[in-house]
C-alpha cells in the first residue's frame, strides 16, 4: 500500500525539500490549496458560495514548535473571521482547526491549545458561524475531545471530527450523537498502528457505514466527509431511513476533488460543504491528500512527468 509510504514521506525533511523544489509542484498544489493569503482566498469563497456551496476553511500548518507560532496560528484565523464578517458570509462559511496548530503538542499543550482556540470560537460565533475541531493522530484525541466538550459548554455548535479507521470510534460516535452535536465522519488519513486502527480498505469502509448509521440514528447533525460514490449513496439511504430532511445533515468534500459532484449534490438540495485550505505551510496537508486517494497520486506523478 502506497498510503503509509506517502505519510512517512510527509514527515521527511529531505522529501519536503525535494518535492517543494520540483518545478511542477506549485501547479499541482494549487489544485488542492488555492491560495496562500486571505486576499488570495476571498475570490474562491465568493465563487463557491455563489454556486450554492458552503465552505469550511483551514489555515494549513502543523509543525508548531513555539508558543509564539501557536499564537500566530490563532491570529491567522481571527484575520480570516474579520474578512468573513466583511463579506457577510458567516452563515455559509465555517472553520476547521487542528489543535496541533494551537500548541497542543507543546509543554502544557492541552491548556495552551484551549486558550488559543477559544477566542477563535468566540469570534466565529459573533459572526454567526462556528468551528470544527479536526481529528489528528490517535494520541491527541482524548485532549481534542476534552477541549471540544469544554468549548461546547458556551458554544454548543462547535463541531468535531471522528475517524472510521480507529477501533474506538464507534463508542465515540454513540457518545457524540446527541442533540445539538455536529460530527464530521471521515475515513482517517494518519498512519496508525494495527493495535488501534483497521488497516484494510474494506474494513475501514464497513466501519464507516456502521458509524454513519449511529450518527444518522442519533439526535445530532452528521457531516459526511467522503468522496466515495458508494458511501455517498449509502449516506443518502441511511438519512432516508432515519427520516432526516435534507437540512439535517450535510456532505463535505475537499476543494479540488470531484468538483462536479459538489455541484450535483447542491443542485439536488443537499447541503454541500467544500473543505478549503490555504496558507504557505502546505506540505503536510498536500501529502495526506496524495495518501488518501491513489488518483491524487497518479495526477501528481503524471504532472511531474509531463511538465517537470
Amino acid at each position: 500500500m502506497l498510503g503509509p509510504v506517502i505519510l512517512a514521506a510527509s514527515r521527511s525533511d529531505r522529501m519536503r525539500r525535494l518535492i517543494s523544489a520540483a518545478p511542477v509542484t506549485k501547479q499541482v498544489v494549487d489544485r488542492f490549496i488555492p491560495g496562500e493569503t486571505v486576499a488570495d482566498i476571498v475570490p474562491i469563497i465568493e465563487e463557491l458560495t455563489a454556486k450554492g456551496l458552503e465552505l469550511t476553511m483551514d489555515v494549513v500548518g502543523e509543525d508548531i514548535t513555539t508558543p509564539e507560532q501557536a499564537t500566530a496560528a490563532r491570529d491567522a484565523y481571527l484575520t480570516l473571521i474579520d474578512h468573513l464578517k466583511e463579506l457577510e458570509l458567516g452563515e455559509k462559511v465555517e472553520m476547521s482547526v487542528k489543535l496541533s496548530m494551537f500548541g497542543q503538542a507543546l509543554p502544557g499543550g492541552h491548556e495552551l491549545a484551549l486558550a488559543n482556540v477559544r477566542p477563535v470560537v468566540e469570534a466565529a460565533a459573533a459572526i454567526g458561524t462556528t468551528v470544527t475541531l479536526d481529528a489528528e493522530d490517535h494520541t491527541t484525541l482524548d485532549s481534542m475531545f476534552a477541549i471540544h466538550e469544554e468549548l461546547r459548554k458556551d458554544f454548543p455548535q462547535t463541531g468535531c471530527v471522528i475517524q472510521a479507521y480507529l477501533f474506538r470510534t464507534e463508542a465515540d460516535a454513540r457518545r457524540l450523537a446527541a442533540s445539538g452535536s455536529r460530527v464530521r465522519l471521515v475515513k482517517g488519513a494518519y498512519k496508525e498502528p494495527a493495535e488501534v486502527a483497521y488497516q484494510q480498505k474494506h474494513e475501514i469502509d464497513k466501519a464507516y457505514v456502521r458509524i454513519l448509521r449511529i450518527l444518522m440514528d442519533g439526535e445530532g447533525y452528521p457531516m459526511i466527509g467522503s468522496h466515495d460514490p458508494r458511501l455517498i449513496a449509502i449516506a443518502q439511504e441511511l438519512a432516508h431511513q432515519a427520516g432526516r430532511k435534507l437540512d439535517e445533515y450535510e456532505f463535505q468534500m475537499l476543494y479540488g476533488i470531484r468538483g462536479e459532484e459538489h455541484l450535483r449534490l447542491a443542485a439536488e438540495g443537499h447541503r454541500m460543504r467544500v473543505y478549503t485550505a490555504y496558507g504557505t505551510d502546505w506540505y503536510g496537508y498536500f501529502m495526506r491528500r496524495l495518501a488518501e486517494k491513489p488518483a491524487n497520486l497518479r495526477f501528481f506523478l503524471r504532472s511531474m512527468v509531463s511538465k517537470g
